[in-house]
């Protein structure tokens, strides 16, 4: 493994961009092989790890530890504006990104891939947002969080494995690194969401105020506290079935990747992701 320093703005060696990231959650610390480390200053501080870069199916893949190394940092005090600038600076424009979620429905068992469509953000205390200094104002849209190619793909893959997928559903992201209580998990059960996660947001909305594709696959390890009453999840519990399951969700994530399009200036025009911008005054260069 070689290591070399990419500034803030960029990189332009080939050996040490990708156009797709991969952040790993809980147990997902090791995706690539025969990699090159890439560390990577950011404008928000250093992300949680080095971004790791190699060729996944003949495409140029970036990966970072959203937690890091040995789960260093709890849901709550990730850079997650760290982290996706990072991605960027390498080259990425679309990025995959499974995490571990509580199921609020009794149909999605342990070792379902979820791909939703819909957030609810109930965190608080972590940056929210790129765009937070004077200068222009910055307003991107959010009403469909996740890219609709991205969730395409991963679906279309999806069917040539032996992964049980959902099409849609509604994440609903809490502060963490507490587990919700049972009223809290019958709350979101009763208002109709599918999964329960600590770290999909503010990831999704930064990737979004970044331009970049976003698709969350949210990996089923327990029914949430307040689903018909069954027992509260442990912390061991979630590591446990992430585990069982991690090959699975490897497997699903190599056949989805070769099958995002190619990053060509043209293919800009039929994704809202990378359009999110368009027209608009930012108060700083972002990387190209």
């Amino acid at each position: 493994m070689t290591t070399q320093a990419v500034p803030t703005a960029g990189h332009q060696d080939p050996m040490l961009r990708a156009e797709i990231g991969v952040i790993g959650g809980s147990g997902f610390y090791q995706f690539l092989t025969d990699t090159r480390s890439v560390p990577v200053s950011t404008p928000f501080g250093p992300p949680s790890d080095d971004v790791v870069v190699a060729e996944v199916e003949g495409r140029r893949v970036a990966f970072l530890a959203r937690h890091g190394q040995g789960h260093r940092f709890p849901p709550h005090r990730v850079n997650y504006r760290a982290n996706l600038w990072a991605l960027r600076a390498v080259g990425v424009r679309q990025v995959l990104a499974p995490c571990a979620v509580g199921s609020l429905r009794s149909e999605h068992g342990p070792g379902t891939v979820v791909v939703p469509d819909q957030v609810v953000d109930r965190t608080w205390g972590r940056p929210h947002t790129l765009y937070d200094t004077e200068g222009p104002v910055v307003h991107v849209g959010f009403a469909d969080p996740y890219c609709p190619r991205g969730r395409s793909t991963v679906l279309a893959a999806s069917a040539e494995s032996s992964v049980n997928t959902v099409d849609g559903g509604t994440l609903v992201v809490i502060n963490g690194p507490r587990f919700s209580t049972r009223a809290e998990s019958q709350w979101h059960q009763q208002a109709g969401w599918s999964v329960v996660g600590m770290t999909g947001m503010p990831e999704a909305a930064i990737a979004r105020e970044l331009a970049l594709c976003f698709t969350t696959l949210a990996l089923v390890t327990d029914h949430d506290a307040g689903v018909e009453g069954g027992p509260a999840v442990t912390h061991d519990e979630v590591l446990r079935v992430f585990a069982r399951n991690i090959d699975a969700l490897k497997s699903l994530l190599r056949r989805a990747i070769p099958r995002l399009p190619e990053a060509t200036p043209d293919e800009t025009a039929d994704c809202p992701c990378r359009r999110a911008l368009d027209g608009m005054t930012l108060p700083f260069t972002l990387p190209e």
